[in-house]
């Protein structure tokens, strides 16, 4: 097809511009909806009121930060001339993905005492839908908002990708921050809530006596909403700048010219899969509809297949028009559509109520919380093998058909690693919809505990309690795919690394990365140290859960024993000491984690060398992914295990085994909402932290390359 880049760049922007008008229409529709009566109301204000004060907080810290950063980036590259774009990126970066935060936090809080409401009408599919109208919201303005900025600087900076990558920082840098923030935040008031009310005073959850519970519903907000949009806007940014960014450096002169020439549009392309996605979502959302004797799980999956198959078309289309109906590209990026799927069908089967891994985790809860742990560790360490398999075999297959393809000898390797990213950027064929089914998660959770709180009819609670359930393996999905395509990108962008550090060393690539070998020391110490630094990060992020859990727990039993009458229902919490005593712990406590992830690299960089660094950028992700699955994946199991069990299995609710349950749910959740979650930007902002400043570590270093 014979369009110009002008009049490509249009095309995207146009499908950007779309996605937030469609976004803004469901806001809308969701907005017109009843929010029930006064007493709903009235919880659902002070969640709203509880989360803004948090998000403006960390806001604020993000805001100093980031000024000081941009200001020592502006000063830094001054002297090559890209100091005022690489500022200008990195302030972008934070604001789009700051802003996404804000916007999926916005209509969370709205949705949710609406779905509470609506859950009163006794419709379950009604209730789901509307549910996931409010999660559309967020999945499409995000999608929206990274596609907008995306097109927008690629075309501000003249198709300078290298320019670009202040965005990358940015976003990273934010994305850490709100989901390091946030899941310090929800685990510590849900876990401290949880040890006090549910094991302690032996009260329900959500029950309106604890007076942690509106601060654990707050987390949920600003964790698996806030957090979580933040988390994914900069997975968007990173995936597809990745792809572009690989292709431009190996399409430079001296390097692999042939393949923009071959390829002319290579570094635009992974927009354009970014532009067909909006199509493939607004086409999938829908399909997501509850038939006669359907499930919830299977209505949401209804509408990511129907996603995926409009997006494996358009990747049809594209290649045909943009990429010379080359096959073997084609393969290389549909088969990012296939490790989605197979990590979605994986995350499910460990996570979800009705298979094994669930039932073997409540079963052990009989014979105490040991057993429950050690189990909840087992299916966890387990969970990690089969997607690891998987991205081993998608990286192989999409270097094979990229690299072979058209090439009459052996595989060729700037071919092939081009095919691994554009596998990494076809999975944002579908992140609209992953986004909408991960925002439906905290929508429900709250639309479940505002029904508690106001105490509505046990036939609301019959509504709300399956979405709830369904939520938390929605919510494990979305971080087992975060996580995939994350590893995906990161390789990517290490290819990109070790392309721009070449260039900055005036050597050939193959140069560089023929001392990347066992044989040279400066290597293993980077892979040492590399592979260590996740569980060092996830250290401080357990540790910061067990300070702000700790704090939650001496409140809430302080306000049991000296508010009279509190326990029987007769007095009122103070519900604010407990929010602002965990978003202080919270905001606190993310500094020193935040540190470690960009201080780590630029010290290895400027004391051992870029070649070390290349090093510790492999260990991070080898290390990191699998740590990552372990504990996103297991901590949604022992979550589900206890679920499975408050359904009337093995005892049901109050009974020993749900006793025993709780505790594995109180691990569980700081490794599932925090901890692991969290290594997916760990892992970028280590490598964009090392590309933005390769060409000063190549300069100063101090032992050398």
């Amino acid at each position: 097809m014979g369009l110009s880049t002008a009049q490509l760049e249009l095309l995207i922007l146009l499908a950007s511009i779309l996605a937030l008008a469609y976004a803004g229409i469901q806001t809308a529709l969701v907005l017109r909806e009843d929010e029930g009566d006064e007493r709903m109301r009235e919880i659902a204000v002070a969640i709203r009121e509880g989360a803004n004060a948090f998000l403006r907080r960390e806001y604020t810290v993000v805001f100093v930060v980031a000024t000081v950063l941009a200001i020592l980036i502006a000063v830094a590259f001054g002297i090559t001339g890209t100091g005022a774009r690489l500022a200008t990126g990195f302030v972008f970066g934070v604001a789009g993905s700051a802003t996404a935060g804000a916007v999926g936090l916005i209509v969370s809080v709205r949705a949710n005492v609406r779905t509470a409401a609506h859950a009163r009408r006794g419709s379950l599919p009604a209730t789901m839908a509307f549910a996931f109208r409010g999660g559309s919201v967020t999945g499409m303005s995000v999608a929206g908002m990274a596609l907008l900025v995306l097109v927008g600087f690629y075309w501000a900076f003249g198709g300078n990708v290298l320019d670009m990558v202040g965005l990358l920082f940015g976003a990273s840098l934010m994305s850490l921050f709100a989901r390091v923030g946030g899941g310090i935040y929800t685990k510590g008031a849900d876990v401290g809530t949880d040890i006090v009310g549910k094991v302690e005073a032996g009260i329900p959850e959500d029950d309106p006596r604890n007076p942690g519970v509106i601060a654990d519903n707050v987390g949920d907000n600003v964790g698996d909403c806030a957090g979580m949009a933040a988390d994914l806007f900069e997975t968007y940014v990173v995936t597809a700048m990745a792809a572009m960014l690989l292709a431009y450096l190996i399409g430079a002169p001296g390097v692999y010219p042939v393949l923009l020439t071959t390829f002319p549009h290579a570094v635009l392309y992974p927009l354009l899969v970014c532009a067909w996605a909006i199509l493939a979502t607004i086409v999938g959302t829908l399909f997501v509809r509850m038939g006669a004797g359907g499930t919830i799980m299977g209505a949401l999956y209804k509408g990511l297949g129907a996603t995926t198959i409009v997006g494996l078309i358009g990747l049809y289309i594209l290649d045909y028009f943009f990429m010379n109906a080359n096959f073997g590209v084609f393969i290389a990026t549909a088969v990012g559509l296939a490790v989605m799927i197979l990590v979605v069908l994986i995350t499910d089967f460990y996570t979800s109520a009705s298979y094994r891994p669930v039932h073997k985790i409540a079963e052990a809860s009989q014979a105490g919380a040991g057993p429950t742990v050690i189990s909840g560790l087992s299916v966890g360490l387990e969970s990690a093998w089969l997607p690891g398999v998987v991205v081993v075999g998608g990286i192989l297959i999409a270097y094979a058909a990229a690299g072979w393809n058209g090439w009459t000898t052996s595989p060729n390797s700037y071919a092939g690693l081009y095919g691994i990213a554009l596998a990494a950027a076809s999975m944002l064929s579908v992140t609209g919809m992953i986004i909408s089914i991960d925002a439906f998660g905290p929508i429900t959770d709250n639309a479940g505990g505002i029904a508690e709180m106001a105490n509505l009819p046990e036939e609301a609670r019959a509504i709300t309690d399956p979405l709830d359930a369904v939520g938390n393996t929605t919510k494990a999905v979305t971080k087992g795919y975060a996580i995939t395509s994350a590893v995906l990108a990161a390789l990517a962008l290490f290819a990109a690394y070790t392309f721009a550090a070449a260039s900055h060393w005036n050597h050939p690539w193959g140069a560089f990365t023929a001392l990347l070998t066992l044989s040279t020391p400066l290597v293993v110490a980077g892979l040492v140290i590399g592979a260590v630094l996740p569980f060092f990060f996830t250290s401080f992020l357990m540790n910061a859960v067990g300070v702000a859990a700790e704090k939650m727990v001496f409140e809430i039993r302080r306000q049991f024993h000296e508010i009279a009458g509190l326990l029987e229902g007769k007095a009122k919490p103070e519900y604010g000491k407990c929010v602002d005593i965990v978003t202080v712990t919270a905001i606190r406590q993310l500094a020193v984690p935040a540190l470690i992830a960009v201080a780590t690299p630029l010290a290895v960089g400027f004391l051992l060398g870029p070649v070390a660094l290349a090093g510790l950028l492999l260990g991070t992700i080898v290390s990191g992914f699998p740590l990552a699955l372990m504990m996103t994946t297991g901590g949604a199991a022992w979550d589900n295990g206890k679920k499975y069990i408050e359904s009337g299995h093995y005892g049901g609710k109050h009974s020993e085994t749900h006793k025993a349950a709780v505790v594995g749910d109180t691990v569980g959740d700081a490794t599932k909402d925090t901890a692991g979650p969290a290594i997916n930007p760990l892992i970028k902002v280590v490598n964009t932290v090392s590309i933005l400043f390769i060409a000063l570590i190549v300069a100063h270093s101090v032992i050398g390359i």
